[in-house]
């Protein structure tokens, strides 16, 4: 962390294990989310309910509300074609707020029903007549990339993307390579499912709409709210209260808030909207989704020399997530120097619902390519996987390294966090136990699952981020953060740098975030960016707030800047060498005068950071049935230097648990049609604590010097380092079977139905 300032001038708290301060809140009295709001600019607001499409492709001939209109309580029936007067949206794939032409997905809004109660809503739009004209459906986005089905027919395609490395290379990439091997796979289509589902509030009044949103930045939705309803900036206020969970589905704002938003224009009427969970299971972005191919190539002696990646991504109805395949490509080659890489890409559009960032957004695509290709190599030389990473990680010395496709790593120790976790787990061990349970040969065995990751970390960054710390009279602080929380503790962290900086106690010191009224710069919080952006801005501010308190507290006491020092522990100023003289910083503040005591900073570094670790998965898979139970999952997840330790492992431990809910469980299906069959938490098997052990945290810091903290981001690092590694075990539990490669979720009926046809052809074989 940066040392401005002599060091007795530090509390010294960064790195201490301290408790949230806000959970007492959430935890007692409770948030105050969209759904919660009681203020008076909504006195009296209307529901907003939506009328979505129950096909997943056709033409809209008609839409007929006289019936809906007819019923008690209904405001408004409101559809696409009352929007003539909005922007017209660039693109050949536009994505409309109210589609009154060609429905693209089971789910999509075509129709908002106002009504005084939300009940009322229900019913009334039951009562909305559409008429659709239904349409070939293609949910396979390598199905779709046929063209056989169009989804915009004016484009004449439903590629909406493609890029990275021709395909035309060949085997021309191997040569040299003693053994190649590879495989197809599945990064499957997931839902974000947040405990919060999406809601939004808006009032217009006196030519000003203010919004209330559950999002991650209260700035960006500003923005896309301009953009689509074609008001200025200035005339939009907009307002985050707690939000429950966001995972990436919640950057900036998507169409149903923006219809929500309209509404209230059109009314004059405060409106309100939350969806049900049915509805945001198929209305919210989905993650993921992609088909992969690797080759991996190298010597017997366990070099890889060279990888290919070939990635299709299911971009869903409109191609909002067209992006994530370009972000997997820059981290195709994981934490390995290999020195031939190539990956390419296509992005299709389908129907279904659009997919988006999620939770590491491409990088985990990334990373569970690479982790199964260096399983798959280890397998085809017969060499221990652990060994196979650690010959071909990229080695400290080689920091800072640019990898074959441009990404520019700034700091680490992979082999080191490898080792670390390796240890702590003790693998020798676990491999003694699982070649005595092959040897028994009974029905229960041992799976052991590497992975070694690298992801990337605010890879926006020259947006920055921006941060206001203000002293007042009283002697407490007030922080103002562009950064926007959705449960990483940013209310603990900031006040812990103000407190470090200048000795306020962390009880004295107020976060304010999400209005753009109070901020109206900010960039937000996705990307794993903001303790490294958000925390640098305050941290920054902070000392620029200490320097100037220093000349003040030194006019105060009749000495010379240069004389003085802060007692950081107590939040006091005195002159050095001097004793009886201690000046308050609510002193120091009252003589700063109109202008306040306050700096406002924009932090923007230099490049992104790349946060990396090991994680490693024991599983016992019952052969007879499929069933796999996870045993114990130990990691070493490297985020630089760590402002609180307790948050960060709250961080990954939450991070952990949606990687493995991908490996084992979670998966948004479709049948052939388009219609989701996931639609409920009934059929979509989100995971929970019954599932799970307890993790095994290893402590691995490796500071970056891209940010005055030294920090990398930590968000997202479980759900990259965990899916791979749970892959690798289960397929390493059964590998004995003659089992190289199972698609996820591994579900019981999946790995039985892999056993089974494994044992069907060593009959096969065994009768021939």
């Amino acid at each position: 962390m940066d040392t401005n300032g002599p060091a007795g001038e530090r509390a010294g708290i960064v790195g201490r294990r301290l408790p949230r301060m806000e959970d007492r809140r959430l935890l007692t009295e409770g948030g105050t989310y969209v759904d919660d709001l009681q203020v008076a600019e909504l006195a009296g607001a209307a529901r907003v309910t939506f009328v979505r499409s129950p096909v997943a492709h056709g033409i809209i001939s008609g839409i007929d509300t006289a019936a809906a209109l007819a019923e008690p309580g209904v405001v408004a029936v409101l559809t696409g074609r009352d929007m003539d007067d909005l922007p017209a949206q660039d693109g050949p794939m536009a994505e409309p707020l109210l589609n009154a032409g060609r429905v693209r997905y089971v789910g999509e809004p075509v129709a908002l029903v106002i009504t005084d109660g939300r009940y009322q809503g229900e019913d009334a739009a039951e009562l909305v007549a559409v008429d659709y004209e239904p349409l070939p459906a293609v949910t396979d986005p390598a199905d779709a990339l046929a063209d056989e089905t169009l989804l915009f027919p004016a484009t004449g395609s439903n590629l909406a993307d493609s890029g990275g490395d021709d395909p035309g290379a060949g085997d021309a990439l191997f040569e040299g390579c003693d053994v190649v091997v590879g495989t197809a796979l599945v990064n499957q289509r997931v839902a974000p499912v947040p405990l919060e589902v999406r809601g939004a509030a808006a009032r217009w009044a006196d030519d000003r709409l203010t919004v209330w949103a559950s999002t991650q930045n209260a700035q960006i939705t500003r923005g896309m709210l301009a953009e689509r309803l074609g008001l200025d900036e200035a005339a939009i206020r907009v307002i985050t209260p707690d939000v429950g969970g966001g995972f990436g589905a919640k950057i900036g704002t998507d169409r149903d808030t923006i219809a929500v938003a309209w509404a209230a224009i059109q009314t004059g009427r405060p409106v309100c909207w939350s969806e049900t969970r049915s509805e945001n299971l198929v209305g919210m972005t989905h993650g993921r989704g992609q088909r992969q191919v690797v080759r991996i190539g190298g010597t017997r002696d366990g070099k890889i020399l060279a990888y290919r990646l070939d990635v299709i991504q299911d971009c869903g109805a409109y191609p909002r997530g067209a992006y994530l395949a370009y972000l997997t490509r820059l981290m195709a080659s994981g934490a390995y120097e290999i020195p031939r890489v190539e990956c390419g890409y296509r992005a299709a559009v389908t129907n279904a619902t659009p997919i988006d960032a999620y939770r590491g957004a491409g990088r985990p695509e990334a990373t569970t390519a690479i982790e199964r290709a260096v399983d798959l190599f280890a397998a085809g030389i017969g060499m221990d996987p652990a060994q196979v990473r650690r010959k071909n990680v990229v080695p400290p010395a080689s920091f800072p390294y640019t990898s074959p496709t441009g990404a520019k790593y700034d700091s680490g120790d992979y082999a080191a966090a490898l080792d670390k976790v390796l240890a702590a787990a003790d693998y020798e061990g676990l491999r003694a136990e699982q070649a005595r349970r092959r040897e028994r040969g009974g029905p229960v065995q041992l799976g052991i699952g590497l992975a070694s990751y690298v992801e990337l970390t605010a890879g926006d960054y020259r947006s920055g981020e921006t941060g206001k710390v203000e002293v007042h009279e009283d002697g407490s602080a007030t922080v103002l953060t562009g950064s926007s929380p959705q449960g990483q503790g940013h209310v603990t962290s900031w006040a812990m740098l103000v407190t470090e900086e200048l000795g306020i106690p962390m009880a004295d010191v107020t976060v304010v975030s999400g209005d753009t009224d109070l901020i109206p710069r900010g960039t937000g919080t996705y990307g794993s960016r903001s303790l490294q952006l958000g925390g640098a801005a305050v941290q920054k501010a902070a000392t620029e707030v200490r320097e100037r308190g220093r000349s003040l507290a030194a006019e105060l006491a009749g000495a010379s800047p240069a004389e003085m020092e802060l007692d950081a522990r107590r939040g006091l100023w005195r002159v050095r060498g001097e004793a009886g003289i201690e000046i308050e910083w609510g002193k120091v503040a009252g003589h700063a005068g109109d202008e306040g005591l306050a700096a406002d900073v924009l932090f923007v570094p230099s490049q992104p950071t790349f946060p990396f670790g090991a994680h490693l998965s024991v599983v016992e898979v019952d052969t007879e049935t499929g069933l796999v139970r996870l045993l114990r999952h130990v990691t070493a997840d490297d985020a630089g230097l760590v402002l609180n330790p307790l948050i960060a492992d709250g961080q990954r431990h939450g991070g952990i648990a949606q990687g493995v809910a991908q490996a084992l469980l979670e998966e948004v299906v479709y049948d052939a049609d388009g219609n989701p069959l996931t639609s409920t938490l009934a059929d979509y098997a989100a995971i929970t604590a019954t599932e799970l052990p307890s993790f095994e945290l290893v402590v691995s810091q490796t500071p970056t010097t891209v940010n005055p903290l030294g920090a990398k981001g930590i968000g997202e690092a479980g759900t990259i380092g965990a899916t791979p590694a749970v892959l690798n075990a289960v397929i390493d539990a059964v590998a004995h079977l003659g089992i190289s490669h199972i698609d996820m979720p591994l579900t019981p009926q999946r790995v039985w139905a892999a056993i089974s046809e494994a044992q069907s052809g060593a009959a096969t074989g065994a009768s021939r």
